[in-house]
């Protein structure tokens, strides 16, 4: 038995818990996703050209970024 790195609970495997290993991935993933998204969409030359809805959404993931930093 072991103490899983990811949740801090006791794992009955050496492993940590395929669980919370699949958790982290995701969050991983999306935590990337979210940084590359201005470059995804080539807005970072030209942001006059979108619509209120899209700038909205951007600066409410700008801001989720820089408050888990």
């Amino acid at each position: 038995m072991k103490i899983c790195n990811i949740c801090h609970k006791i794992s009955a495997t050496d492993k940590d818990h395929t669980d919370c290993v699949q958790k982290r991935s995701i969050e991983i993933e999306d935590q990337n996703f979210k940084n590359s998204i201005a470059e995804k969409l080539n807005l970072s030359k030209n942001d006059q050209d979108l619509g209120v809805e899209v700038k909205a959404i951007l600066e409410h993931l700008t801001k989720e970024k820089e408050n888990d930093d």
